[in-house]
């Protein structure tokens, strides 16, 4: 793939070099913060979607609509809706290239987290998807910019630790909904409803002012806004030379979102009301699944740092196909093998690919590479969860479901292979910002 073609002095060159940080400096950590609120906000709507199913469905139907309350269609529609209005997060992402990262990612932590505490009110299932819709691109901002600030606050021997981190992070968010799904009745005898559990997102909207002062702007953005009074490009735009680029990245995104948004997404939902896995087992999965995903995580971190970022996107994402097909495929023990299998393949994962990605791309349109990538994440998602939810009826059975979104995972992952390995370099001599 071309880069950006070196005529004249590079901005890089023209500046001091800049101040970076290990991957546990207190901005990393708040980052790595608003990561968890992220993740709690995003996540609890799948861990909840039985609940959300029985509350708002009649039950009537037969096959898939009986037992969850709502059909298959019903549940994907609605949660591809969630999914495809992450694209929102793609301008607002790119928002971070102008007006700095610290305040986009603070403003969009803050209206995201609002709307989901709203949605606790929703009287209906489609009023309540809209509100979580109209939260999710800004979520989806949320884990987008605070990649980029991970990635540029960081040196190169750092970088793949810090998104680590944050992955950790938004992984225990996202994995919270279901330990207070299940520890709460047992310390209160009574069930949590799925509104309050999403009242619950006022906690760390209060939180905001104290992440907030230890948040910094990464000093790679303010010497090139300095320098070069910030990105020129318009809103949502990149380089001629690096579109080809951003579009492989986005069609490889795509594709492992198109497996793992509906695998994630009715993991909960198929666990509970078809295989009869009750809350507290749920949350026993949930918890074994804590120290597997720091398992891949840590792996993935030492693969992409020692083997390289493209070898370790490539392994991983034929995993996580396969793992996909396991866990739907009517016996619980595979359901949940499956399930494990591909949290620990996409924990490996998300480090190489969040620091390739990152080390690509120069400064002044890394924040909107990052919102193209999760508005490609998102279609894929949307894809998926519709793809799945009609296989599911048309066969009143998961595990064709699973095959069909699964299999075509692990045939794109050799492209991972035409982009450029990126291993042990500084973002400055990855991918300079020219002018």
């Amino acid at each position: 793939m071309p880069a950006l073609p070196q005529k004249g002095a590079t901005v890089a060159a023209t500046v001091a070099r800049p101040r970076l940080h290990g991957w546990r400096h207190p901005a990393i950590l708040a980052a790595a913060a608003l990561s968890v609120a992220s993740g709690f906000a995003q996540f609890g709507v799948f861990t909840a979607l039985g609940d959300v199913a029985t509350a708002f469905g009649e039950g009537t139907g037969g096959g898939v609509a009986t037992e969850l309350g709502l059909s298959a269609t019903t549940l994907g529609l609605g949660l591809g809706l969630i999914r495809l209005a992450a694209l929102g997060g793609l301008p607002l992402s790119a928002l971070a290239d102008r007006r700095g990262r610290k305040s986009v990612l603070l403003g969009c932590s803050a209206i995201g987290l609002g709307l989901t505490a709203l949605a606790a009110l929703s009287p209906g299932y489609w009023v309540f998807i809209a509100l979580f819709a109209l939260g999710r691109p800004l979520l989806s901002a949320t884990n987008a910019v605070a990649g980029v600030i991970a990635a540029e606050e960081t040196r190169a021997v750092d970088r793949a630790a810090a998104i680590a981190l944050l992955t950790a992070a938004y992984g225990l968010g996202a994995g919270l909904p279901a330990a207070l799904r299940a520890a709460v009745p047992v310390l209160t005898g009574q069930p949590l409803g799925f509104r309050t559990l999403f009242a619950l997102s006022i906690v760390p909207l209060l939180c905001l002012p104290l992440a907030a002062r230890f948040l910094e702007e990464p000093d790679r953005f303010t010497r090139l806004r300095a320098v070069a009074g910030g990105s020129r490009l318009g809103l949502g735009v990149v380089h001629r030379q690096l579109r080809a680029r951003l579009g492989l990245l986005c069609l490889l995104a795509f594709a492992a979102t198109f497996v793992t948004g509906p695998v994630n997404g009715y993991v909960f939902a198929y666990a509970e009301n078809v295989l009869g896995v009750s809350p507290t087992d749920t949350f026993f999965i949930v918890l074994a699944a804590a120290p597997l995903g720091l398992l891949g995580l840590l792996a993935g971190r030492w693969t992409a740092d020692v083997w390289g970022r493209r070898t370790t996107c490539v392994a991983m994402h034929v995993v996580v196909g396969l793992a996909g097909i396991a866990a739907y495929t009517g016996s619980l023990g595979l359901a949940i093998g499956g399930y494990l299998a591909g949290l620990v393949a996409g924990s490996a994962y998300a480090p190489a690919i969040g620091a390739l990605s990152a080390e690509i791309f120069p400064t002044e349109e890394r924040a909107t590479a990052a919102g193209w990538l999760t508005a490609a994440g998102a279609l894929g998602a949307v894809a998926g969860l519709t793809a799945f939810g009609i296989a599911a009826d048309a066969f009143a059975s998961f595990a064709p479901a699973a095959v069909l979104v699964s299999l075509p995972v692990a045939l794109t992952a050799p492209a991972y292979l035409w982009l450029p390995e990126t291993r042990g370099l500084e973002l400055e001599e990855s991918a300079p910002d020219a002018r």
